[in-house]
């Protein structure tokens, strides 16, 4: 089976600043970790990068990738307009090219971005780990970051009707 690291908008204005999800730094922290273990076991590195006409306009100081996030000349760095990572864009293809048959997702948000491109990927066939500790988003008035955020983890990892599964694993212990 061969794995690929997710990276989903891991973008400057959704980690610093007013809309900064929660614990930001430390999930970049942990991100890095992971690409620095993706890349020395030959897996393919996936930064996506969220566009809108908002806060997170392209070429803007918001939608750049965040400052300390380690982002290597080999990454592919794919652009999104939606909250699924795979609708019109090629990562599915790309995925294909490279013989990707399991995703290892990390990023922001975790009830946006993070959920919608989970559900996607299984309903694709990929097998998912999900990385309960590098993913985040922000309180939204009702749940704070922190359960929403683990209340996603839990979610995603009961869905069975598409055959494959997301499997929760925190940073530490995620292998490629």
């Amino acid at each position: 089976m061969s794995a690929a690291l997710l990276v989903i908008d891991v973008q400057q204005a959704l980690c610093f600043g007013g809309q900064a999800a929660f614990e930001s730094e430390r999930v970049i922290d942990r991100i890095n970790l992971l690409s620095a273990r993706a890349r020395q076991a030959g897996a393919p590195v996936i930064m996506i990068q969220h566009e809108d006409a908002g806060m997170l306009a392209r070429d803007s100081e918001g939608w750049a990738l965040a400052q300390g996030l380690v982002v290597e000349a080999s990454d592919l760095v794919m652009a999104k307009t939606a909250t699924d990572s795979f609708h019109k864009t090629a990562l599915q293809s790309e995925l294909a090219a490279r013989g990707v048959t399991q995703l290892v997702i990390c990023g922001l948000q975790s009830d946006f971005c993070v959920d919608t491109t989970t559900r996607r990927a299984l309903a694709l066939g990929f097998e998912v780990t999900l990385v309960s500790d590098a993913h985040s988003t922000c309180d939204n008035g009702i749940l704070s970051a922190a359960q929403i955020s683990a209340h996603h983890t839990v979610t995603l990892a009961n869905i069975e009707s598409f055959g494959p599964r997301a499997t929760p694993e925190v940073a530490a212990q995620v292998v490629f």
